[in-house]
């Protein structure tokens, strides 16, 4: 029987292989991004002086949601480690993606600060004290460990090309920044005496840490921008990350003046709180000046046709720590032109969340975010391509 000969109902029916469903497979450590993101919206309105009716009450939603994204996204984290171990160690092995186990530190100690801060009105003040005091060390070990392991990897284990210097590479070593700014908090709910001042010294310890880092580290950036140009355009946002801890450090010292006044002795408090503006006024003003640089060369990649990706995250959370940066500046200023720049970078920051949650929320439902990444082309340097 020839091929015209047979029945038509042999033929097998014309159907539409459905969409294999995107699993954990390539739920890299970057997703923490959205995290710290979103959790920075309600932990930086909260330190504005702003105090409208509704405002709180915001303030809680979008606390709310981001400890239920910590939560799930802690889950899916663990079912990717247990069920691709292979891609977990290739993640690790990657110089563009190994620097974003940062995010899982600095993700946790940002959602317990700001249970402390927002959640308590919620799930009331004794458990949000509770959280936070698990979360804050749990973060901060997590954090030391990924910035002493990150760096080793990058020297022992990963290969970087010349031009290879991303400020992504700040994520590990700003964690101990996090750590010092979300600290101060806690200050007040430990014993007095030696607890809270190695708590104090402690924080300051973790801020020196960080700071010293990232002034190794920042050079390595400016000179692979003015030697080999423009970074790739999905991963331009990241220029945003530099802010990070120059609003970080800024509002660490604020914090920590604010804490001493009633844990340390009066000379050291008054010195405290004189170094968190003679330092925080000089940071935050670099802080604008590479804010306008990372403006324009966003607005550059956009220009030449920057889609959605998840790196859009990085013009979030550094966002948010120089609104907490400026706000703690106008505390011990009492300048309102430090209030009036906290909320137009508060502004920004909300806009940016809106436009990464948005996209977000798109990939989620499509499943290009979670679907395998295409392979880069060879003409992008092979340690920044892989983020793509």
């Amino acid at each position: 029987m020839t091929t015209l000969d047979r029945p038509l109902t042999a033929a097998p029916p014309a159907t539409h292989q459905p969409r294999p469903r995107p699993g954990v497979r390539h739920l890299g450590p970057n997703w923490y991004a959205a995290v710290m993101g979103t959790v920075i919206v309600a932990g930086a309105g909260a330190a504005l002086p702003l105090r409208a009716p509704g405002l709180r009450g915001a303030y809680e939603v979008v606390w709310a949601l981001a400890a239920l994204a910590l939560l799930t996204l802690l889950a899916a984290r663990a079912a990717h480690w247990l069920r691709h171990p292979d891609q977990a160690r290739k993640h690790l092995a990657d110089p563009a993606v190994a620097p974003f186990y940062g995010c899982l530190a600095m993700a946790l100690l940002a959602v317990g600060s700001v249970t402390l801060s927002v959640g308590q009105g919620v799930i009331g003040k004794s458990t949000a004290i509770a959280v936070d005091a698990v979360l804050w060390p749990v973060g901060t070990v997590i954090g030391l460990v990924a910035a002493a392991g990150i760096p080793y990897l990058m020297v022992t284990r990963h290969r970087i090309a010349p031009d290879g210097a991303s400020p992504v590479w700040l994520l590990p070593i700003v964690a101990p920044m996090v750590s010092a700014a979300l600290g101060p908090a806690l200050v007040a709910h430990l014993p007095s005496g030696q607890w809270q001042e190695a708590m104090l010294l402690g924080c300051y310890a973790l801020f020196g840490m960080s700071l010293l880092a990232t002034l190794v580290i920042l050079p390595m950036v400016l000179s692979r921008l003015v030697h080999h140009g423009p970074l790739p355009l999905v991963l331009t946002p990241a220029l945003f990350l530099v802010l990070g801890p120059l609003g970080q450090s800024t509002t660490a010292v604020n914090n920590v003046a604010d804490a001493a006044h009633d844990t340390a002795a009066a000379p050291y408090a008054q010195a405290m709180t004189a170094f968190g503006v003679l330092y925080g006024v000089p940071v935050m003003g670099f802080a604008l000046l590479w804010l306008a640089l990372a403006a324009a060369m966003a607005v550059r990649a956009f220009r030449r046709g920057l889609g959605f990706a998840m790196t859009w995250w990085a013009f979030t959370f550094p966002l948010g720590t120089c609104v907490t940066g400026a706000a703690g500046l106008a505390r011990h200023t009492g300048l309102h032109a430090f209030d009036g720049l906290a909320y137009a970078l508060y502004a920004l920051l909300v806009l940016a969340w809106l436009l990464a949650a948005v996209g977000t929320l798109r990939g989620l439902v499509s499943g290009k975010l979670l679907a395998a990444p295409r392979p880069a082309p060879a003409v992008l340097p092979t340690a920044t391509a892989r983020t793509t």
